[in-house]
């Protein structure tokens, strides 16, 4: 059993109001997407890492592979034109992949996942099967649209984050599922649910969030200023 990384980067980050796609962004000095692939890099328990991109973009990721060491990234595919499309393009690549072979999705915009969650993840799935992050609603909730119309059991409510591990043959069937009905899910939990696995939670980070707007950029500049700090508290 091998354990691969799926990191898609084919987003255009247009919520970001950025010239490029965010993932590409220098942040005190590197590229968003490499503070991501370096958390990979160091855990133990991954083994190959494939990055679905733009093509306008593999040139850049490989110099960005050469420059930072990037040992593990074994392949940059062609991304598609949403998430899924992408990630389904990363396990069509797998030359001769095994059915129980885990594979791990993250978004290329969450550079602070910190590795005790990985592991735990990854340590999860190998036992259960599927593993996905979350971390559980601290704030009051409510439904409604202009009008609070009704308040949730915050106990019941999880936010999900990536990673999420699933093994090769059900995430491949989940897929398979939903391009037959022409289905987009906005996550790999989402299709496996639809096919009706069940799927285990792991306590996710709040510094795990995702880079989308103007603030996120924002926040992780500043977050990521002293460099040593941040490999201290976040990737050990």
């Amino acid at each position: 059993m091998r354990t691969y990384a799926i990191i898609p980067a084919g987003g255009k980050g247009k919520r970001s109001g950025t010239k490029i796609p965010k993932q590409y962004l220098k942040i005190n000095g590197k590229e968003l997407i490499v503070y991501t692939l370096e958390v990979f890099q160091k855990n133990k328990l991954v083994d190959e890492i494939i990055i679905p991109a733009e093509p306008q973009y593999h040139k850049k990721l490989k110099k960005l592979v050469k420059k930072y060491k990037l040992s593990k990234v074994t392949s940059i595919v062609e991304g598609g034109r949403k998430r899924q499309d992408s990630v389904y393009n990363a396990l069509c690549s797998f030359p001769t992949p095994s059915p129980d072979d885990l594979i791990t999705v993250h978004d290329a915009a969450r550079p602070l996942l910190p590795q005790n969650v990985l592991t735990s993840v990854l340590i999860t799935a190998k036992k259960k099967g599927n593993a996905v992050v979350c971390i559980k609603a601290k704030d009051t909730l409510v439904k409604g649209k202009q009008k609070v119309e009704e308040y949730l059991n915050r106990d019941e409510v999880y936010y999900v984050q990536t990673p999420q591990v699933f093994r090769y043959k059900d995430l491949k069937k989940a897929l398979d599922e939903a391009y037959k009905e022409n289905y987009y899910g906005t996550d790999e939990s989402m299709l496996a649910n639809r096919i009706e696995i069940k799927v285990n939670i792991v306590e996710g980070s709040v510094f795990n969030f995702k880079v989308t707007s103007k603030d996120d950029i924002e926040m992780i500049r500043k977050l990521l200023r002293n460099k040593h700090h941040t490999e201290r508290s976040f990737y050990e």
